[in-house]
This record gives structure tokens, C-alpha cells and sequence, in this order.
């Protein structure tokens, strides 16, 4: 038989499967990554925008003034809502998935020209204080001109012209910018250079700085984000403790998962074996804790073998009785034959008719016999159908005809308006075996009295002779297959378990109850809807 994997070894697949999307989306989602360039952004703002501030001040105390020949602020950037005003806000916008991913820098221009001479003043005011802070924020920073010569750096550079870097040319004309460009050939790489996009780009900000609507000078700010990578190491406790929580969670869910789940499964199946292969009770009420539906099935195999061995005890019996009847008629019949092949010749007329009298009265009994079981066997696979409806006064109107003629008295005044849920061929069978009852057990005048009644959802019918009644040790006994008192006058002792199957079938009750007088039976039967 093919291997198949147990319930735990699922539930635990699940849940680790479970585990595993969120820590591979980690690695799959950009989001976590933009969120550190846009972060890394936003710190390059704020420096150049204290630098943009310094450099305008000591520009401005060594006599710098604008050259009426430069080209005005392009006039997109120069009616931006609040740059002639008192607050010019930038917030950071780099976004990976929109943002490409320029090539690095070119490098620096070596030029002829002169740099402004206010702004040289400014830029050796400035060079230790970049350098200064460069320790501590890692940024590189430059400082250049309104013609875009460096007169400032945190490196190289100073006196050459970034003019043709993008960033630099747009924020010559008034226009601050950001971009992300590659990191350039030897640099250093990240923890995971696959996974680690941050490792591999830099961000640059370009920050114009404006007097009137001339911009006097541009300060480039550019660093390394940090990585996914440092990022995660930064957090590892916390993430190891996150790691730990869930794997816990997991080893949680799969033990409650084996405990209600699995382990039931596997005691029931081992139970089922057990009852498959003939061992008795070993389907036990469920216990411990499961879930609903192992509980339920638990419950209906426990029920489903009880059902059987009372199956298998019933047909056991009922082969021993069904041997027992049969035995003592097939005895007599063939001492009988026996006798007539060896003294035939010698029997008069009327031993030879009383020889073939007894063996035509246990063929007949036989025969009865044979009937009696035919009906037992219908009667104990019938289910009820539905829309199987009749009405009891009816039937008892046409059973007075039947028993018009064998002595024995109906007495019924039943009310015709309660119907019950039951075929009509049925109910008839029901009460022609109680009436055939008591026409063998009330004695020679037999009177039966049938009455009916409901209440709620239940009609309940009974039966009273006048006969001797029922000992009350044999109250339950009567309904038993082959149980009978009068065997002797060819009782088989079948009518009231076919009674009893009957009901039982269509999800009634009968019961014989204790009486002053005579026997009394009581059918419980469902009402018609």
C-alpha cells in the first residue's frame, strides 16, 4: 500500500509553511528598502539644508551679490507655494519601484575658470565644518558656486566643476533634486550583494541655494543607505526572539493539532482494526480532548460496531432458533417416514391416515413457519418511506370483516381525523398480528378493544383482550423472535417481532404494559404531518 503522510506531519508542514511567508517576504518585498533610501533621504535633506544655510550666511558676510547676467530661477521652481515665502518644506519622495537607478557619477571636470570669490571665502569657512560632520554622518558633501565649481568638499574635487553631473545642472536652473545612482567600481559591498540592494547605490540630494531669484550656489549631499542586511543585524535580538516566539507558536499549534487531531485518529483506527478483525467492545466511548468532527466520527464507528455486534449476536440467535423450530417438525416427519417404509404393509387404514395426517401437520407448520420468517426478514429491512400516511380507523373499519367470521370481536370507536406517519401496509400488518394474537391466546370468545389518541406530535394506539394476559416476567419477552406459549397449537412465535420490527422502522414504539385483565399492548407512532 502506497505511504501516505500522517495528520501531524501535515499540520506541522502547514505550519511551517505559514512561518515561512513572512520571513520570505522579507526578501521577496522592495518596501523595507525604499523605506531606508527614503529615510537615508530625508537625513541628506536635513544636512544640506544646515549647510545650504551656513554657506548662504558667510557668503553673504564677505560680500557676495548676485550677478544680474545669470539666468533667473526656471520659473517651474520659482512659484513653488512658499519659495518666495518664509517656509520652503521638502520631504523625501526616492521610491524604488518608480525611481530608476542612475549609473554612477561622472567624475569632476577640471576647469580653468575662477570660482566666485564670496563663495570661496564661504567654502573655506565650511571645509573643516564638513569634515567635522562627515565623522559622524558619513555623508559626503560638496559645495559649489552659482556656476557649479567646487569651493568645498568633504574629498577631492575642490576647484573642478560637477556642472554636467544631472543633479547638479537641474539644481543650477532652481530645482532641488534627489536621485539614486550606482555605487561606483571598488566600493565596498553589502552582507548579501544579491539581496542587499543597498550596498550597491548611493542617494544623492542636489540643494539649490537662492538669493532673490538667482541661485548662488548648490550643495550636493550623497550617501551609502544602510542595508537590509545591516538593518536585520542591527535588530538580530529581536528578531531571533521574534524567530523564537513563532517556531514556539508552531510547535504549539502542532502539538494541540496532534493531541485533538492525530492522536484520536489514531486510537479509533486502531480500535476499528481491532473490531474488524473480530475482537468485541474494543470501540470505546471517545475521550480525552479532540476536535468536533473526530469526536463525531468516533461516536458513529463506536456506534456503527455496537450496531453490528448486536447484528451479529441477532442473526446468531436467531440461526440457533430458526435451527431449534425446524429441528423437531423434520424429527417427526422422519421417524414418520421411517415407520412407513417399515411396517406400511402392515398399518391398517387408520394408522396409515394418522401417520400421513402427522406429517401434512408439520409440513403445514413449516410452511406457516417459512411464511412467518419471509414477513420477520421484510419487516427487519424496512425503513420508514416518506409520505407513508394512513389512517387507523380506516383500517380497523375493514379488519371487522376480516374477523367476521373466526369468533373474535373488534370493539373501536376511533376518532378518523388523526392520521399517522405510516403506510397504510404496513399498520395493517401491525394490527392484523395483534388481533391473530389474541385469536390464538384470549380463549374462545375473544373481544379486543382498540383505542387511539394523540398528543403532541405522537398518536398512540392499544390493543386490550379479554384473555388471560401476560405474566409480567413475560412482559418483554413477547416481542422476542420464537418466544411463544403455545407452540402446541402452532404458535411460531414471529407475530409481535414483526409487530415489533415494524414500528420500530418507522421510529415508533410498542410495548405490552401490565393489565387487570386480559393483555394490553401500546403503539407510539409518529403523527402525519
Amino acid at each position: 500500500m502506497r505511504q501516505r503522510l500522517s495528520v501531524g506531519t501535515i499540520l506541522l508542514l502547514m505550519n511551517l509553511a505559514l512561518l515561512a511567508l513572512p520571513l520570505s517576504g522579507i526578501l521577496a518585498l522592495r518596501l523595507y528598502e525604499s523605506a531606508l533610501i527614503r529615510q537615508t533621504e530625508s537625513e541628506l535633506i536635513a544636512q544640506g539644508a544646515l549647510v545650504a544655510a551656513s554657506y548662504h550666511a558667510v557668503w553673504r558676510a564677505n560680500g557676495g551679490a548676485v550677478d544680474p547676467a545669470d539666468p533667473p530661477v526656471d520659473p517651474r521652481w520659482s512659484h513653488l507655494p512658499g519659495f518666495d515665502g518664509p517656509w520652503i518644506p521638502r520631504f523625501p519622495a526616492l521610491d524604488l519601484s518608480r525611481d530608476a537607478i542612475l549609473p554612477p557619477p561622472p567624475d569632476p571636470i577640471q576647469t580653468t575658470a575662477a570660482a566666485d570669490p564670496a563663495a570661496l571665502k564661504a567654502g573655506e569657512s565650511l571645509t573643516p565644518v564638513l569634515a567635522e560632520a562627515q565623522r559622524m554622518t558619513l555623508a559626503g558633501m560638496r559645495v559649489m558656486d552659482r556656476h557649479g565649481i567646487v569651493v568645498a568638499s568633504t574629498g577631492e574635487a575642490v576647484g573642478a566643476s560637477l556642472a554636467a553631473q544631472g543633479e547638479v545642472g537641474r539644481a543650477l536652473k532652481g530645482e532641488p533634486v534627489s536621485v539614486i545612482r550606482g555605487r561606483a567600481k571598488g566600493s565596498a559591498p553589502g552582507y548579501v550583494p544579491a539581496l542587499d540592494l543597498g550596498s550597491t547605490v548611493r542617494v544623492f540630494t542636489a540643494m539649490p541655494v537662492v538669493e532673490g531669484d538667482r541661485v548662488i550656489g548648490v550643495i550636493l549631499a550623497s550617501r551609502t543607505p544602510e542595508s537590509i542586511a545591516e538593518a536585520l543585524y542591527g535588530k538580530r535580538w529581536h528578531l531571533l526572539a521574534l524567530l523564537g516566539i513563532l517556531l514556539a507558536t508552531v510547535a504549539i499549534f502542532a502539538f494541540i493539532g496532534v493531541t485533538m487531531i492525530a492522536r484520536p485518529l489514531r486510537a479509533v483506527t486502531q480500535q476499528a482494526r481491532r473490531a474488524a478483525a473480530g475482537e468485541r467492545g474494543v470501540l470505546l466511548p471517545a475521550g480525552g480532548p479532540m476536535v468536533r468532527e473526530v469526536g463525531d466520527l468516533w461516536q458513529t464507528l463506536t456506534r456503527m460496531a455496537g450496531s453490528m455486534e448486536q447484528r451479529t449476536d441477532y442473526i446468531r440467535d436467531f440461526a440457533a432458533h430458526v435451527s431449534h423450530e425446524f429441528k423437531t417438525p423434520l424429527t417427526t416427519i422422519r421417524g414418520t417416514v421411517e415407520l412407513l417404509n417399515e411396517h406400511l404393509n402392515e398399518m391398517s387404514a387408520e394408522e396409515r391416515a394418522r401417520f400421513l395426517g402427522n406429517l401434512d401437520a408439520e409440513a403445514g407448520r413449516m410452511t406457516a413457519l417459512v411464511s412467518r420468517l419471509l414477513e420477520l426478514a421484510r419487516a427487519d429491512v424496512m425503513r420508514a418511506t416518506d409520505g407513508g400516511v394512513s389512517k387507523p380507523a380506516a383500517i380497523v373499519d375493514r379488519l371487522r370483516e376480516r374477523y367476521a367470521g373466526t369468533g373474535l370481536r373488534l370493539v373501536a370507536d376511533l376518532p378518523a381525523d388523526i392520521p399517522v406517519a405510516m403506510g397504510e401496509d404496513a399498520l395493517e400488518t401491525v394490527m392484523i398480528n395483534l388481533l391473530d394474537n389474541a385469536l390464538h391466546h384470549a380463549g374462545p370468545a375473544p373481544v379486543v378493544t382498540v383505542g387511539l389518541s394523540r398528543a403532541g406530535g405522537t398518536a398512540t394506539l392499544t390493543f386490550a383482550d379479554n384473555g388471560p394476559g401476560i405474566a409480567e416476567a413475560n412482559l418483554e419477552k413477547v416481542f422476542d423472535p420464537f418466544f411463544t406459549l403455545t407452540r402446541n397449537q402452532g404458535g411460531t412465535g414471529l407475530g409481535l417481532a414483526i409487530v415489533r420490527s415494524l414500528v420500530s422502522a418507522h421510529n415508533g414504539r410498542v410495548s405490552a404494559l401490565p393489565a387487570q385483565s386480559g393483555a394490553l399492548f401500546r403503539i407510539e407512532l409518529p403523527l402525519a404531518a
